[in-house]
């Protein structure tokens, strides 16, 4: 068992869970009702035999020769990743990638909503974006705790990133999504993931023959 009480499953499966949900969103505005893991595996580009083996640690969730209910399966899947409510993320940073973040409209139909923008750059303290007012750095621990908020997103330069953390961890954020070229310390009971397209060039690029 894993310290949150869920049963210890490895964190490239759990990272595939959001790929299958997507596929099945996809699967069901097209009008289908039901699918199948050799179906989702031709789209995803995975094995049929390692869809199914993902789904097994939670249970039981088709049957044999008949496939998935989409609705039924899209529903669990919802429930074991919690996004079967609505979470409330802090956004911190309001430069250009900031802004096109806070503009992304592919958040609240998938289980989040931005409740607060931050920055410590006077020129962008009070500009207002979309529904909200950029607030100051100084106001971060204070409005998080107020608001019960446990997701941050971080958008800062490198240089600022670990700052930052620090007061998200101690405002009582759990779950860092962290945009900044770094790799942020914090404690093991907070999670961080990174999304840094060079590093995913990169990545690429290893493959890639020399012309």
């Amino acid at each position: 068992m894993s310290s949150n009480g869920h049963e210890t499953i490895p964190d490239i499966v759990i990272g595939r869970l959001p790929i299958y949900l997507r596929a099945l969103n996809r699967l069901a505005g097209e009008g289908h009702e039901i699918t199948s893991s050799h179906e989702l595996g031709q789209r995803l580009g995975i094995s049929s035999a390692q869809i199914r083996k993902d789904l097994s640690h939670f249970g039981g969730f088709g049957k044999q020769g008949t496939g998935y209910q989409i609705e039924y399966l899209q529903e669990k899947l919802r429930k074991v990743l919690n996004i079967d409510r609505e979470w409330e993320v802090a956004l911190i940073g309001m430069g250009d990638l900031g802004k096109a973040i806070a503009n992304y409209r592919g958040f609240s139909d998938r289980g989040f909503h931005i409740a607060c923008l931050f920055d410590s750059a006077p020129d962008k303290i009070g500009q207002t974006i979309g529904e909200f007012t950029v607030r100051p750095i100084s106001e971060l621990k204070e409005s998080i705790e107020a608001q019960h908020i446990r997701l941050a997103m971080v958008a800062v330069p490198a240089e600022y990133a670990q700052g930052v953390a620090d007061i998200l961890v101690e405002s009582g954020i759990k779950g860092i999504l962290n945009y900044a070229p770094i790799n942020l310390t914090v404690p093991s009971t907070v999670q961080v993931q990174y999304i840094d397209p060079v590093v995913g060039l990169q990545r690429m690029t290893y493959y890639l023959d020399e012309e």
